[in-house]
C-alpha cells in the first residue's frame, strides 16, 4: 500500500520514489512528475563526488533544485572516502535533505575506479566509507546497491547489515546483479533477503517496476517498505499517481490519451528551456522526446524530425506535421487502430515467457557512460 515512510529524521509522504537515470532525471523532469502527484522522494542524477567538491558548473547543475522539487536526495559516486565525505557536506550545505551513496551503477567507467557496483565487493571498506559520511553530516544517508557482483556473489544482505550498523538510514536495492546490467529477470527473493537482513531501517525495492501491478507485486512479495522507479517513469510519467491510486483502491485510473501525453511532453520541454535555456534545453530534449513517443503508436517520422530539434517553435511545427502523418493509423474515433497500439509492458518478474524486444525497456544512455 502507498503510505508514508521514515528515512532517519525525514518523513516522506509517499513510499513511491523516483530513481536516478543519468541525463534524464534532471530538474525539469522531476518538476513535471511532481505536478502529476503520487511521488515521494526523488533522487537527482548521480554526480561525481570530486566534481562536486571542485564546484564544477556541470556538477552543480546536476544538483540544482527548487522548493517544488522536495524532498530530494543527491546520489554521489566515488571511491575515495575523504572525497565522498566532503561531497556529502556540500550536499548538506545546500539544504538538500538526503545524501545517497551509489553502490549499484554497473557502468565500467564508474566500476573500474572502485565506485558503483565495485563497492559491493569489499564490504568492510565500503562500510568504513559510509561511516565517514554518516558521522560527517546531520542529514540521513542512504545507499543504493544491487544484489551483488554476479549470481555467485550475492553480497547485498551482508552489506545491508554492515551499513545499518554504521548508521545508514535506508537501503535501496535493485533486484539484479552487476553482471546482469539491466537485462534478465529481477530477483524478488533477492530483494526479500535484503529486507530480512536488516532490523531497523527501510529497504526500498527497485527494478522493472513498469506498472502499478508490478509495484504491488514487488511490495507484497519482498516486504519492502517502498519502491523506486526509473525507466518505468519515462515510459509512463503517470505511474506514481496511478500506482498510489491502485494500491489504495485496487482500481486503475484511465490511461491518458495521446493529447494528454503531448501536453505533458510540451510541459517537459518548457521546463527544459526554463532550466537550461532554449538551445541546450532543446538539444537535451532530443533524447527525451522519443520516450514519450513510445506510447504514440507509429512515430518514426516524429523521432526523425525531433532528432535535430533546435527551438520551441520548431517543436510545434514537428507536432503539427506528426499529427497529420499519424492520421492514417487512427480509427473513426481518433484512436489508434488495434494493430498499431503499443504492446503492454510486463515486468520481468511477472512474465511466464521470455520477453520480446518490444516488451523490454532499454536502459537510457546518459553522461555517466562518457565520463
Amino acid at each position: 500500500m502507498a503510505t508514508s515512510i521514515s528515512i532517519g529524521s525525514l518523513t516522506v509522504e509517499s513510499n513511491l520514489f523516483l530513481a536516478p537515470l543519468a541525463g534524464f532525471t534532471s530538474l525539469p523532469f522531476r518538476l513535471v512528475l511532481r505536478e502529476l502527484g503520487g511521488l515521494g522522494l526523488v533522487t537527482a542524477d548521480l554526480v561525481n563526488a570530486r566534481s562536486l567538491i571542485e564546484q564544477r558548473a556541470a556538477a552543480l547543475k546536476l544538483i540544482e533544485t527548487r522548493p517544488a522539487d522536495q524532498p530530494l536526495a543527491v546520489q554521489l559516486f566515488g571511491a575515495v572516502p575523504e572525497e565522498m565525505r566532503d561531497a556529502a557536506l556540500v550536499v548538506e550545505s545546500r539544504g538538500i535533505p538526503v545524501v545517497d551513496i551509489n553502490m549499484g551503477c554497473p557502468v565500467r567507467k564508474v566500476v573500474r575506479v572502485g565506485g558503483g557496483s565495485a563497492m559491493m565487493v569489499e564490504l568492510e571498506k565500503t562500510a568504513r566509507l559510509a561511516r565517514g559520511i554518516v558521522e560527517a553530516v546531520k542529514i540521513p544517508v542512504t545507499a543504493k546497491m544491487r544484489l551483488g557482483w554476479d549470481s555467485q556473489n550475492l553480497t547485498a544482505p551482508d552489506l545491508a547489515r554492515a551499513l545499518e550498523d554504521v548508521g545508514v538510514a535506508a537501503i535501496i536495492v535493485h533486484g539484479r546483479t552487476r553482471d546482469q546490467g539491466f537485462g534478465g529477470t529481477v530477483n524478488l527473493a533477492g530483494i526479500r533477503s535484503v529486507v530480512q537482513a536488516v532490523k531497523r531501517i527501510p529497504v526500498i525495492g527497485n527494478g522493472d517496476v513498469v506498472s502499478p501491478a508490478a509495484a504491488r507485486i514487488m511490495l507484497n512479495e519482498t516486504g519492502c517498505a517502498g519502491v523506486t522507479i526509473g525507466r518505468g517513469a519515462f515510459y509512463d510519467p503517470w505511474i506514481f499517481t496511478h500506482t498510489r491510486s491502485f494500491l489504495q483502491t485496487g482500481e486503475l485510473p484511465p490511461d491518458p490519451g495521446f493529447e494528454a501525453r503531448v501536453r505533458l511532453m510540451e510541459r517537459h520541454l518548457d521546463r527544459m528551456i526554463e532550466v537550461f535555456g532554449e538551445a541546450a534545453g532543446c538539444r537535451q530534449f532530443r533524447k527525451i522526446a522519443p520516450w514519450y513517443a513510445r506510447r504514440f503508436g507509429p512515430a518514426i517520422e516524429f523521432k526523425r524530425r525531433v532528432a535535430t530539434l533546435a527551438s520551441r517553435t520548431e517543436f510545434q511545427e514537428i507536432l503539427a506535421h506528426y499529427r497529420e502523418w499519424r492520421r492514417p493509423f487512427l480509427d473513426d474515433r481518433g484512436e489508434l487502430k488495434p494493430n498499431y497500439q503499443p504492446a503492454a509492458l510486463v515486468a520481468s518478474f511477472m512474465q511466464t515467457t521470455p520477453a520480446s524486444k518490444t516488451e523490454m525497456l532499454p536502459a537510457p544512455h546518459g553522461p555517466v557512460e562518457f565520463w
